[in-house]
């Protein structure tokens, strides 16, 4: 499967990001790192798979550009549609 085109794919998504080893699990959307100074946005958050999120501070961030192949397409419904729409027209105002 290869969905990789459409920005901010659902969560629960899995995905292999370029030279990565171990597939990721999208659990979130823009997320600002603590230890960045900068504060960049990443496009998601994620978890290893099938593992899951072990402890609280262990996540993964990553760009969509970063996705080289998409595994399991996550929950699609009405709710999603809309949520994913109003984070599109929030991040096209953001300077």
């Amino acid at each position: 499967m290869n969905d990789i085109g459409k920005k901010f794919l659902p969560l629960g998504t899995v995905v292999m990001l370029k030279g990565g080893e171990k597939r990721l699990m999208i659990t979130g959307f823009c997320t600002m790192s603590m230890e960045d100074e900068n504060k960049k946005m990443y496009d998601y958050s994620g978890c290893l798979y099938p593992e899951g999120i072990i402890t609280s501070n262990q996540s993964a961030l990553f760009d969509h550009n970063q996705i080289e192949k998409v595994y399991f397409l996550g929950y699609n419904d009405q709710e999603e549609i809309e949520f994913k729409a109003k984070l599109e027209q929030f991040l096209s105002q953001k300077p």
